[in-house]
């Protein structure tokens, strides 16, 4: 009886701890499987406010996107009208589904980032790394909208209105 008694206590309290490590493992690997999905070639175009209130620009860009088990690196380039390239690129690091890293747009100056994936979508507190439309925080999202298409979003609060302005977005293809 006392044997039994052990047995079951020492299941008891063993069983949780199996069913966090294999949480914790499957939520690594459903990282994991979630980045692998981004790897690769992307290209394609959208609209980028130089600033709020202002014109939009039509863009084309190319990204490439490195991705291994619990980190994601994007390394590209967006062209307007033409004649006027900048690059782009972002180094993010996955614990589970949180997010942090760091975006360096067109300014050079990196900026960092942190946040969460729910669903195809990473979304993501920016800290610029200067006053951008008249303070330092927005929003950025990578979302996978199928299979080979992904959108770049970043979304910025106008400060004479206070309401959420899309800043950029950009659809890819890969």
């Amino acid at each position: 009886m006392y044997a039994q008694f052990l047995t079951t206590l020492v299941a008891a309290l063993c069983l949780p701890m199996t069913i966090a490590g294999a949480t914790a493992g499957a939520a690594v690997a459903a990282e994991s499987d979630f980045l692998k999905s981004i790897d690769g070639k992307w290209s394609g175009g959208g609209t980028v406010l130089t600033r709020i209130g202002g014109k939009s620009v039509n863009v084309r860009c190319n990204v490439d996107f490195s991705a291994g088990a619990a980190d994601l690196a994007m390394q590209g380039s967006c062209r307007a009208l033409a004649i006027v390239s900048r690059s782009i690129s972002a180094a993010l690091k996955a614990s589970g589904t949180r997010y942090s890293g760091t975006y360096t747009g067109p300014s050079g100056q990196p900026s960092s980032l942190s946040g969460s994936r729910k669903g195809q979508s990473i979304n993501l507190a920016v800290r610029w790394a200067r006053d951008i439309n008249g303070d330092r925080n927005a929003t950025m999202t990578i979302a996978k909208l199928g299979e080979n298409r992904l959108r770049l979003q970043t979304i910025d609060n106008d400060p004479a209105s206070g309401k959420s302005v899309v800043t950029s977005s950009i659809d890819l293809r890969q």
